[in-house]
């Protein structure tokens, strides 16, 4: 059993869910409308804009007008807004090949698996959807309610545009119960599990004096917190932290979002520093994949004038019986009993990110780091549940004493981007993952997933916004897994070139 092999939203499982640096025009009225953070992923990834800041004041920023016809709507920026409500959404569609990868599947949040995983197989082309951001609709409001205070709401959903299928994590994970690796199609954990608001679903009100207060289905801090600050935007086919959502989810990418939240972000006087918290309210029995989640943040933004600029986060998780859902083995007694389950492990999770950014003129830097630390939980659970996809756990096929010591998983990240033009930039990155032995003996070697162990990746890729609503983009990542992290696959590296186009509206 090991917490941090690498998969999706998640290293194993964990995932995730833009590239919210180039969103440009789009992301200012998303920003404007919604006076929240909507992503992010899968779990997984790579989904809408996601901003660390409580937003600026409801005019602060002026919102694209609305269009008035189709031609319109195609080739200029306009918004689908009328009376302070805006339908929005993303269709993001490609195509790539992989050195060892694995078939597509419509449920998983992003088709494939460009990250190397315990299946990854054989050279395949493959339809790549999402590669920049999660295909979806949404729609949105904001409302002056009183002078200075605006009501809000935002609801969003992650579909596949191929097979236009709810993005569903765990139910990639149910095709493949009993299957063996060889045979698997691609599959992954995610905090989208087919729920109509999969990625986001909240009201609240904000404020530029008091804040934004938000409730109902949001990002984690750290799941906004990545999509700012990763230089590949939290996108599925270039970011490990995108496409997995170990990072953005505390460490379980099902806990990327939470569908009972308090979500609160205030600018602190005049930019001097901003701060967020969020807590769960409930547990499983609400559609979450923990008991409870508490988050909290602190940042801080340096203008050097001429010199360039500099952001600052820190934030703090802490997840309680936070569940990472399995697959059942190939042949196993729980599948051959139950085939129509999963398995799940579950673990108290502790996580501290710090993220920096540097901008200077066209070029922006970034770095991540994050530490997570996995142990038993402190109250075991005495029965099975259903998971957030309507999918039964049972109480037997449950690991919550799999932690002979703490794992401890470091993530970390760097890299850079570079705008040409107002339309065309480029950027490259680099991502690394170092696990502790954790196991009952120290191992460095890849007989057990409790081994120390270690991911490195690197990605490039190109964005040429060619019309107001479209862009095309191409580029590569190559993942490798080392010792305990590649303890179980067939192949330990994978080399993943992506094209695509997206259009935004």
């Amino acid at each position: 059993m090991v917490r941090a092999s690498v998969g999706k939203c998640g290293v194993n499982g964990r995932h995730k869910e833009t590239r919210g640096q180039s969103v440009k025009n789009f992301g200012k009225l998303l920003l404007a409308s919604t006076g929240a953070i909507a992503l992010c992923g899968a779990a997984q990834a790579a989904d809408l804009p996601a901003y660390t800041k409580a937003p600026p004041a409801p005019d602060a920023l002026a919102a694209p007008a609305s269009c008035t016809n189709v031609p319109d709507f195609i080739t200029t920026n306009c918004a689908l807004a009328y009376y302070g409500i805006t339908v929005y959404g993303t269709i993001d569609m490609g195509g790539g090949y992989e050195t060892h990868g694995t078939p597509f599947n419509q449920n998983i949040i992003t088709g494939v698996e460009e990250l190397v995983q315990k299946n990854s197989n054989k050279a395949l082309w493959l339809l790549t959807p999402g590669g920049l951001s999660q295909s979806n609709i949404g729609i949105k409001g904001n409302e002056a309610i009183a002078p200075g205070l605006n009501f809000i709401f935002d609801l969003n959903f992650g579909f596949d545009p191929y097979s236009m299928t709810a993005a569903n994590g765990p139910k990639s994970l149910l095709d493949n119960n009993g299957v063996p690796l060889s045979a698997q199609s691609s599959n992954a954990d995610s905090s989208r599990a087919g729920q109509f608001y999969n990625a986001v679903g909240y009201a609240g009100l904000s404020s530029p004096t008091y804040g934004t207060l938000t409730i109902g289905r949001q990002n984690s801090l750290e799941l906004d917190g990545v999509n700012a600050y990763d230089p590949m935007g939290g996108s599925y086919a270039f970011s490990v932290i995108g496409w997995q959502g170990t990072a953005v989810g505390g460490g379980d990418t099902e806990d990327a979002r939470v569908s009972t939240a308090v979500k609160y972000r205030l600018n602190v006087g005049d930019n001097l520093f901003r701060v967020s918290g969020m807590a769960q309210l409930g547990g499983y029995d609400q559609n979450n994949a923990t008991q409870g989640e508490y988050g909290a943040g602190i940042g801080k933004d340096f203008n050097f004038g001429a010199a360039g600029s500099l952001a600052l986060d820190a934030i703090f998780t802490y997840d309680k019986g936070a569940v990472k859902s399995t697959a059942l083995a190939a042949g196993s007694a729980a599948f051959l009993a139950a085939p129509n389950t999963l398995g799940a492990t579950v673990s108290d999770d502790t996580s501290g990110m710090i993220l920096a950014k540097y901008t200077y003129q066209k070029l922006k830097v970034y770095g991540g780091y994050e530490y997570i630390s996995f142990a038993n939980p402190n109250s075991p659970l005495t029965t099975g549940f259903t998971d957030i996809a309507g999918i039964p756990v049972l109480l037997g096929n449950i690991s919550q004493s799999g932690f002979v010591n703490n794992e401890h998983l470091q993530i970390m990240w760097t890299g850079a981007r570079y705008a040409f033009t107002d339309t065309l930039d480029a950027g490259i990155a680099y991502y690394h993952y170092d696990q502790n032995s954790f196991g009952k003996t120290f191992c460095n070697n890849n007989s057990a997933s409790t081994c120390s162990g270690t991911l490195d990746a690197v990605s490039l890729n190109v964005d040429w916004q060619f019309a107001k609503k479209f862009d095309a983009y191409a580029g590569f990542m190559y993942s490798q897994v080392h010792n305990g992290l590649a303890n179980g696959y067939l192949f330990t590296n994978n080399f993943a070139p992506t094209v695509g186009l997206r259009f935004r509206f």
